[in-house]
């Protein structure tokens, strides 16, 4: 029988699975269809998964945020992150992509110095530099043409940053099915403003697949969820990065896309300095703000949002507190 750590790392594989899926539907549909289309109805779908999510809420609190300005500013967020990373991914090879978004452990990290009070050292800080020249090796300014794509996966990745630090600043006092729903409904307010606009009648078979993407959704929320219940997360976060290998495989097999060897070269340093600073942070020597491993997983906002800190800071206080001390 597979030890706790070895279930957790199993079900967060999984989980990143799941969402390699999901974003190669994306992929799929945005070549017959506006991403806002594509957007507003796997939000519509996702509905009735939330509302189960409620009704099994044992909570009797209302919905109402206890910091409604920062809730606020998580679902406009949320919502630029969400639309740059679904057109990244209709415009952009899947690699590229992912290579890109995986430069947030190293945003995140920067921006918890001004945000969160945190104190980085100079081996994360020379890791956040070693990672974003990898992003400049994946982008390569002035040897390739940069387009509206590349803007996109980078903005998603700033913006989905900017989430992961307001989820972090106030996730332990606000109610998990409250930092989910107000982004569900921003998203579906926006995307049905501009959906008469771009609108195409969709066939009962992409609609299906549209509604795949609400149910990847949620199975890619619950594999991490369950791991992260269930291993370290120094165990889990590094599963993500499985994501590239299902790029390559999606890739390859369904649009005839093969990565450049600037592309997997960029994605190694990125990923090995996102490694490094996830490992720094789950080490007892750090401290227990932990604004990587306690943050969200690197997902763009599209029907669900996923959050692991709680379960984190729960475990930390059944283990004892962590030290405070930071490199």
């Amino acid at each position: 029988m597979l030890s706790s750590n070895r279930q957790g790392a199993v079900l967060a594989l999984a989980g990143f699975a799941a969402f390699a899926s999901h974003d190669a539907l994306i992929k799929l549909l945005g070549g017959g269809y506006a991403i806002f289309q594509i957007a507003f109805f796997s939000v519509l779908f996702g509905f009735p998964i939330m509302m189960m999510m409620l009704i099994r809420d044992g909570a009797r609190d209302n919905l109402r945020p206890h910091h409604p300005w920062w809730v606020a500013l998580r679902t406009g967020l949320g919502i630029v992150t969400g639309f740059g990373a679904f057109y990244a991914f209709t415009t952009l090879p899947l690699t590229q992509v992912y290579a890109i978004l995986f430069s947030q452990p190293l945003i995140i990290t920067a921006l918890s110095v001004p945000m969160l009070g945190e104190r980085v050292g100079p081996r994360r800080w020379a890791a956040v530099v070693l990672g974003l020249i990898g992003v400049m090796v994946v982008l390569r300014p002035g040897a390739t043409e940069l387009g509206w794509g590349h803007v996109a996966a980078l903005t998603s990745g700033i913006t989905g940053s900017f989430v992961s630090i307001i989820m972090r600043r106030i996730g332990s006092e606000e109610r998990s099915i409250v930092m989910i729903l107000y982004p569900m409904m921003g998203n579906l307010i926006v995307m049905g403003a501009i959906m008469p606009f771009v609108y195409r009648p969709m066939p009962i078979g992409d609609l299906g697949l549209v509604a795949a993407l609400s149910v990847l959704g949620f199975c890619g929320m619950l594999g991490v969820l369950m791991g992260y219940q269930r291993a370290a997360a120094s165990t889990v976060a590094p599963m993500q990065y499985s994501q590239i290998l299902w790029a390559v495989l999606f890739g390859a097999l369904f649009f005839d896309e093969w990565p450049e060897a600037a592309t997997l070269l960029g994605a190694g340093i990125i990923i090995a300095s996102g490694l490094y600073i996830a490992m720094r942070e789950e080490d007892s020597a750090v401290t227990v703000a932990r604004p990587v491993s306690t943050g969200r997983t690197l997902r763009g906002d599209t029907a669900f949002g996923i959050r692991v800190g709680d379960i984190l800071r729960r475990r930390a206080g059944r283990d004892g507190p962590l030290s405070s001390d930071r490199e």
